[in-house]
């Protein structure tokens, strides 16, 4: 009876080996990855490659680098440029590798009452400040609510606490909606606007402009500061992201649904291409 319970036991124990796979990879990244719908195309993939599972926890940018600090998650997928530059000089993060790139829009009612179509980011929000039209901001510590701040800073105004500027503190996907819902203007990036825009009537009125390209870099949660990481997953996943096989997935998501790509690909690449950076 001993022997049949041992053989039982190291049974299940096979089994429940077996269908654990590589164990778990946990992503912290920001919510356009997964409202653009990119991640439902590149998590499986990931996951037939390397048996690992990936659970994938979508927040803004600076919420996503606060869950790296904490040690929450294994690998970061963001885009702050200056925030994720920050974590990495903390020791938080390692393995910093450039992924893609897409842009921001500014995007409003279609007959756009505040006259800013084709007009630059920082002179396109200072009309919008100007004729008190309302404005939807994320308000969540996301690369895009870092973005916009540097705007309204650039365009010598404080939004803060006007009737006409609004905090949704929500993801982009909600943001969006509201703006429509309440005839309103946002910032966005592009991905999630095209993958969303026949839900809403809002229309791109700004874009083009040096300083609203969009830049993803992934990262490693540093295992030597925080030990308790799937430092093995998360480098296989950094790995995953750059290889030839996602940037080619990355490059082509959209074209058949959208007419275009959401995303560009660009490991490899030298960031300063990109940004007109020295």
């Amino acid at each position: 009876m001993g022997r049949t319970l041992a053989l039982l036991f190291l049974l299940l124990l096979v089994i429940a080996l077996g269908c654990g796979g590589k164990g778990e990879v946990i992503l912290a990244t920001t919510t356009s990855t997964q409202d653009s719908g990119l991640l439902d195309v590149l998590a499986p993939l990931f996951e037939k490659r390397t048996g690992y599972r990936l659970k994938v926890i979508a927040v803004g940018s600076g919420q996503a680098l606060a869950m790296g600090r904490r040690g929450d998650a294994d690998v970061i997928l963001a885009h702050s440029p200056e925030d994720e530059e920050r974590f990495v000089a903390e020791g938080h993060g390692v393995d910093r590798r450039l992924v893609m790139h897409n842009d921001f829009v500014i995007v409003g009612p279609p007959d756009d009452p505040a006259g800013v179509a084709g007009l630059g980011p920082v002179e396109a929000l200072r009309k919008i400040a100007a004729t008190g039209s309302l404005f939807i901001s994320r308000g969540d510590d996301s690369g895009t609510h870092k973005l916009e701040l540097r705007l309204w800073q650039q365009a010598g105004i404080d939004p803060s606490g006007q009737g006409w500027y609004q905090q949704s503190g929500q993801g982009m996907g909600a943001t969006l909606t509201i703006a429509a819902q309440k005839r309103g203007y946002t910032l966005t990036d592009r991905a999630t606007y095209l993958a969303l825009r026949r839900t809403f009537d809002l229309t791109v009125l700004v874009e083009g402009d040096r300083q609203l390209y969009n830049v993803y870099h992934v990262m490693m949660v540093n295992p030597s500061l925080h030990p308790k990481v799937n430092a093995k997953g998360a480098r296989a996943f950094v790995e995953f992201l750059v290889s030839p096989e996602a940037q080619e997935v990355i490059a082509r998501f959209g074209i058949d649904r959208y007419g275009q790509p959401l995303f560009f690909a660009d490991a490899g690449r030298d960031e300063r291409e990109l940004t007109g950076a020295r």
